[in-house]
């Protein structure tokens, strides 16, 4: 009885992709495995057909030659499995290991990734606001001079896992499911060391202080987070290494208050300045002097906006504003005299609203009594 062509029993087109064909095979084989079918021998020639159909399909060079000459490529002894005893449960795990090997850790064993790490770092605002570059020194495990990070002695080499075949993970058959787990042996690297290096003990990674430069960019904010790729710890035994995450903080400033991009400037200024008006000179982030002008009258905690005095926007050329908040100071250390002129000035200005806040404030008080007793 003529074989029936591959493409057909995995019900797919002669160009079908890889992709198709897998599709394809995962449907059919976990629909008519003996597993799901007891007793079924029907379902058990089945699924040997599209096992063996996909066996032949999923090669490329097997493909190639099946396309060309059918089925007669593999004829003498050169074909795949058709006849005689058919393992189910290997057949199965190749099912298993297809859907779900990638989430439980992939076919290829592997050595760990080298672990991330945090440094703590503080600045200063000035720092924040220009940018700087610095250099950090780092505890941190790095690749093993002695055997370049094979974990392997001199002269010697590792060698595949006997136990899970270099794979790096074993299986083990539990009912219908195959399940798949980290080998026991190599715990995961899928080789073995039978000389370690003795200067890491097999590891490939020894414990060493590094020195790196890092580029702060200026506008950072207290909590940026800087990545390093590839500078946190060394991989086990040539694995690829962690990341190294600098977090960094700014030191409270003696004049400034940071908000955002704004900066925030408190200014005593004389009553007698505040009330005459007067010209005053202020600091600011980047170092730099501005004039203000405080028109006569001004009063406690008024702010002037300064713009484009602020901190640097990071990632652009953008700059915040400045505010100037006016701190009006009351005399102390008053002489004789000077308290004669208050005094007379406080005589002086009866009548007349030279303090509309405070008055205003009282009146408001008044009313409120006035009110309570009616």
């Amino acid at each position: 009885m003529a074989k029936q062509d591959y493409y057909e029993t995995l019900g797919v087109s002669r160009n079908a992709r890889d992709a198709d064909l897998k599709s394809a095979y995962r449907k059919l084989a976990m629909k008519f495995h003996p597993d799901r079918n007891p007793g079924d021998t029907t379902a058990e020639q089945r699924f040997k057909d599209i096992s063996e159909a996909y066996d032949v399909l999923k090669d490329g060079q097997k493909r190639a030659a099946y396309d060309r000459f059918g089925h007669a490529a593999f004829e003498n002894g050169g074909g795949p499995r058709s006849n005689g005893d058919f393992n189910f449960s290997a057949g199965f795990a190749d099912i298993f290991d297809e859907m779900f090997g990638d989430f439980m850790g992939g076919r290829a064993g592997g050595a760990a990734r080298g672990a991330d790490l945090r440094y703590n770092m503080e600045i200063s605002l000035e720092e924040a606001f220009a940018g700087r570059a610095a250099e950090i020194r780092v505890p941190s495990s790095v690749t093993c001079d002695s055997c370049a990070g094979t974990g392997a002695a001199e002269g010697s080499a590792p060698t595949a896992c006997g136990t899970c075949k270099g794979r790096g993970r074993v299986r083990a058959q539990q009912g219908f499911f195959t399940i798949e787990r980290t080998c026991p042996t190599c715990h995961g690297v899928g080789r073995v060391i039978e000389k370690p290096c003795r200067a890491c003990a097999g590891g490939g990674r020894v414990q060493q202080e590094k020195t790196l430069k890092v580029n702060i960019p200026s506008g950072v904010e207290d909590g940026t987070r800087i990545r390093l790729s590839g500078e946190g710890e060394a991989g086990v035994r040539g694995a690829a290494p962690g990341d190294l995450y600098i977090f960094l903080s700014i030191k409270p400033h003696r004049l400034f208050h940071r908000n955002g991009a704004d900066v925030l400037c408190r200014i005593p200024v004389p009553m007698t300045t505040a009330t005459l008006g007067g010209s005053i000179e202020v600091p600011t982030i980047d170092g730099s002097r501005a004039r203000i002008t405080l028109p006569a009258g001004t009063q406690h905690n008024h702010q002037f906006r300064l713009k484009g005095k602020g901190m640097r926007v990071l990632r652009s050329n953008a700059r915040g504003d400045m505010y100037a908040e006016v701190a009006v100071e009351t005399p102390v250390n008053l002489t004789k005299r000077q308290e004669e002129l208050l005094r007379e000035f406080e005589t002086e200005g009866k009548g007349r609203k030279t303090s509309p806040e405070s008055e205003g404030f009282f009146s408001r008080v008044k009313e409120f009594w006035e009110d309570l007793t009616e």
